[in-house]
């Protein structure tokens, strides 16, 4: 064997004792990676949700008669206002016509009987049917004279429109709205918008609750608003709640099918807050979790989180007050790291 051969293996046997000498050195010991804490308390806070949502008509209606027909007459054009009772179409008459032709025949006819009833000059049997006649005759006209003159049920205006004077009415689904109609009639002097509420905010939710509404078409503008319905079941697979905003647009500014931010006014409260840092995205969710101290260990803990006020996040669930939260550091961890909390 050559003096280079022999010198190498010498080199190589001193590297693998040092190494092993290492290893077993770094094997004795426990890492404990360096962090920095802080103990989670209540604040009290002004309590505000917001949301981003579409804003809806507060009420809307597609009207169509209850039988197949030709329209005689349509009132009214798209965007037209209309007031509540107001004449909107008119359908074919012919057989309103005829049933009130009947109507009065059949009235004539009982009135005449009811005056031998009250001198006793018929039998009761034939009274009650021609009573029952004239009340089956009354049903009719009064049936085909609501579906004859379409009124407007309430005060708003005409947003679509979908046939012409003289065209056949079949009964048929207009595609755009998927019901039959003749024409539709929004509310616009409300709106109202559709919001989910995270569970958590259920026990403190209430109808009458206010609220400020902002378009983007209209910085400089607020509009009000309020919850008056609440829906009475959670979504299993969000975890929240709807709640119906009631929106006033008196100067008829807002449309719907505009975008609008809700600023959801709770009131003053009080809420576990923790430095917004301390908190760390899930890759590929929305889900947040953070890590708490618990005998120099570093624990990882889903939470779920409310609002961001200056640089600290509410936390709605998922910790509790006292819990040590670390702050500094957390990018170096995975749960159960063994930490060494630094001041």
């Amino acid at each position: 064997m050559s003096v280079a051969a022999i010198l190498m293996l010498s080199v190589s046997c001193t590297s693998s004792s040092k190494k092993n000498e290492n290893e077993q050195t770094t094997s004795g010991q426990v890492q404990l990676v360096p962090v920095k804490t802080t103990v989670v308390s209540k604040e009290s806070i002004i309590r505000q949700i917001e949301f981003t949502a579409t804003l809806n008509p507060f009420e809307e209606v597609h009207l169509a008669p209850s039988a197949p027909g030709r329209i005689e007459k349509i009132n009214v054009e798209i965007s037209d206002f209309v007031k509540q009772g107001e004449i909107v179409v008119l359908m074919d008459r012919t057989n309103l016509n005829q049933a009130h032709i009947n109507l009065m025949k059949i009235k004539a006819d009982f009135r005449r009987l009811d005056t031998l009833k009250k001198t006793k000059s018929i039998a009761d049997q034939q009274y009650d049917q021609m009573k029952s006649a004239y009340e089956l005759a009354e049903n009719t006209y009064n049936s085909l004279l609501e579906n004859t003159q379409l009124r407007a049920p309430f005060t708003g205006v005409v947003s679509g429109k979908y046939f012409e004077d003289g065209e056949i009415y079949s009964g048929t689904p207009v595609a755009s709205v998927g019901k039959p109609a003749i024409i539709s009639i929004v509310q616009i002097n409300n709106l109202k918008a559709l919001i989910g509420i995270s569970a958590n905010y259920y026990p403190i939710i209430r109808t009458g609750m206010k609220a400020e509404v902002k378009a983007d078409l209209y910085p400089d503008l607020t509009f009000r608003g309020e919850i008056y319905r609440i829906y009475p079941t959670i979504d299993n697979l969000t975890k929240t709640f709807t709640v119906e905003m009631k929106i006033g647009n008196e100067n008829l500014k807002l449309r719907p099918g505009m975008f609008a931010k809700i600023k959801l006014d709770l009131g003053r409260g009080e809420a576990l807050m923790v430095p917004t840092i301390a908190l760390i995205k899930q890759t590929g969710t929305n889900d947040m979790y953070l890590f708490v101290n618990r005998d120099n260990k570093a624990i990882k803990q889903s939470v779920q989180i409310g609002r961001i006020i200056d640089d600290k996040t509410e936390i709605l669930s998922g910790i509790k007050e006292g819990d040590e939260v670390i702050t500094t550091g957390q990018n170096k961890l995975v749960n159960q790291t063994p930490v060494s909390v630094i001041k």
